[in-house]
């Protein structure tokens, strides 16, 4: 299981509008020359951000704003916008283990709450960072 690019390249889009918002109007087109990805992708990313709530876009070449302070916008926040996980579990399960083999009987009763625990854990995670993190780590590397 891998988590899509979506996340990185919404933190990415972040770090733009941030990084760009007072010297040009940050457009998908403008995004897409820094991330490298086709602006139809960056556009659905946005749509996804500001569906949640995180940016505002202006239609056109309006450009595009973060609706709330760098500082109060988690990794969690980015992660639940832009994955599609279904019912909010991270893990998919397979639909239909034999009930009739001791093993597919009995694995999720098995492995249920360990999956769980480990989506907790990466969530308590993903809330520890901020954007206001990367926003100082990135100033580091960028000479100004």
């Amino acid at each position: 299981m891998q988590i899509s690019s979506r996340f990185t390249l919404a933190v990415h889009i972040f770090a733009c509008i941030d990084t760009f918002q007072n010297e040009y109007k940050v457009t998908s087109d403008f995004i897409a020359g820094s991330t490298n990805v086709n602006p139809v992708i960056i556009r659905k990313i946005l749509l996804q951000l500001k569906a949640a709530g995180l940016v505002q876009v202006a239609r056109g070449t309006g450009g595009t704003t973060i609706t709330r302070p760098l500082s109060e916008i988690t990794f969690l926040d980015i992660y639940r916008a832009v994955e599609c996980v279904e019912e909010n579990q991270l893990f998919h399960f397979h639909e239909n283990p034999n009930p009739k083999c001791p093993v597919g009987r009995n694995i999720h009763n098995v492995l249920d709450d360990k999956l769980k625990r480990v989506q907790e854990a990466m969530e308590k995670e993903l809330k520890s960072i901020t954007l206001e993190d990367v926003k100082e780590d990135l100033g580091k590397y960028i000479q100004e």
